[in-house]
């Protein structure tokens, strides 16, 4: 019986252990192949970051080179320094670097681009380089040398040594210390040499792209954790105290804040809300719970999201857009003074269509912004005027004046055009005071503007 049994389970059992040793193979052989790819990938990006680095200083020296009324050429080299900085960010961003510290060569290759762009886009032959840009090429001239020189001298040591990226990715990731890798190593050295470069003047448009929001800056004086209590318990409705509960973040930072958490009475029910800790400023609020299927129609949406925002002290607010996403309808507001919509002043609000209550806001960019409203000047351009600078083929549906933040962080005042062109919904924002396009933007179907 036993011989029987033996002579019928050995076979088996041995083509199983075959299969198993089949199955392992390839998928170890699959493994191989993924690892592989993965590590191709990071030489291919490290190599082009450390090429490009090098072209951007060749590039930045052409546009030195050239003669100081040569605006046309002057053009020509910053927009290769935009287009080869770029490469090198996106390279940067194909690395494993995620759990490294290199952001201040990020940042600095981010400046340098901002920079370039917007100098080239402008008109040089009425705005020609100042003193002081011309300045900042020449330090940007001999900081790219010494990044392209550290980078090829890391370059260098991967080739020579046939050091990998997937062992920087395992040392990233693992939480030993210290991490010795040559190419981590080579990072941090080219990061930190970066921190130690001469600040320079960006001058106010590109400074304001990097000017961090902090509470510092907010109006009031700093809250306490009793105080976002009774701001959470007023803002919800909830009595319990207990059931509230309260965490202050970034301590000590320009980020500090509170997050109220709030447990409530139903299962699936629970609130959240995120406060300022200079003045108590709601910047955000959630309210969780189950969703039933949509019973609201957009016009008893809206109505009730103007409820929500008066009750809640959000004044000359207006409506400029809405979505739906399943069951959920999503709002933004912006300030109005006048007959101006000034779209720094943002709120979101998210509506539930069961019943139309308000289960979401969003009014960071309210509260940094509310405060530092600038004067609005009457717009230079009639109506009339500002349209002669739509295309031809534009089918305009509607108009308003908008106070808006352009691409160079300017606060500039604009005609709003909605219309339609080559099939597509499009917004496009002239210049109020001198005609120019600041801001063409694609409207998706999803996306219906709300005409004030």
């Amino acid at each position: 019986m036993y011989k029987r049994l033996s002579a019928i389970l050995f076979p088996v059992a041995t083509v199983l252990l075959i299969g198993a040793l089949v199955w392992g193979y390839q998928e170890n052989q699959e493994k191989n192949s993924i690892l592989i790819k993965a590590e191709n990938q990071y030489q291919r990006a490290f190599h082009d970051l450390s090429y490009h680095v090098d072209k951007l200083h060749t590039e930045l020296g052409n546009t030195l080179a050239v003669h100081s009324a040569s605006t046309g050429s002057q053009r020509k080299g910053l927009v290769n320094v935009w287009r080869i900085t770029s490469e090198a960010q996106n390279e940067i961003n194909q690395l494993p670097l995620a759990l490294l510290p290199f952001n201040k060569t990020e940042e600095f290759l981010s400046r340098i681009s901002k920079f370039s762009y917007q100098v080239a886009v402008r008109d040089m032959t009425k705005q020609p380089l100042s003193a002081n840009e011309v300045k900042n090429l020449n330090e940007l001239y001999k900081s790219s040398a010494q990044i392209s020189k550290d980078l090829q001298g890391v370059q260098n040591k991967v080739i020579s040594n046939r050091l990998r990226w997937m062992d920087v990715e395992t040392a990233l990731a693992s939480e030993r210390e210290p991490r010795d890798n040559t190419i981590i190593d080579g990072f941090k050295t080219v990061d930190k040499r970066v921190g130690e470069y001469p600040e320079l003047d960006w001058g106010p448009s590109i400074s304001s792209m990097y000017n961090k929001r902090s509470v510092k800056k907010l109006n009031g004086k700093p809250t306490t954790i009793q105080d976002i209590k009774e701001k959470t318990a007023a803002f919800t409705n909830v009595k319990d105290s207990n059931a509230i509960q309260v965490v202050e973040n970034g301590r000590g930072t320009e980020w500090a804040s509170y997050t109220a958490n709030v447990k409530g009475m139903h299962d699936g029910e629970s609130w959240t809300l995120d406060f300022t800790r200079n003045g108590g400023h709601l910047i955000s609020y959630t309210y969780i719970r189950p969703i039933g299927p949509k019973a609201v129609d957009h016009k008893t949406a809206r109505a009730r999201a103007d409820e929500f925002l008066v009750n809640k002290g959000y004044t000359n607010l207006t409506p400029i857009t809405y979505d739906e996403f399943g069951n959920e309808g999503n709002f933004t507001f912006v300030s109005k003074q006048g007959d101006v919509l000034i779209y720094p002043e943002k709120v979101t609000l998210r509506v539930a269509l069961d019943n139309g209550q308000v289960t979401g806001l969003q009014a960071s960019d309210y509260v940094y912004e509310h405060g530092n409203r600038a004067k609005i000047k009457a717009p230079k351009l009639t109506l009339q005027q500002a349209r002669k600078f739509l295309n031809s083929e534009y089918k305009e549906k509607y108009n308003r004046l908008a106070l808006i933040e352009n691409d160079q962080s300017d606060k500039v005042l604009t005609y709003e055009f909605g219309g339609s062109i080559n099939g597509s919904q499009y917004r496009i924002y002239i210049n109020a005071e001198n005609g120019n396009e600041e801001i063409v933007e694609e409207v998706r179907s999803n996306g219906n503007a709300v005409q004030s």
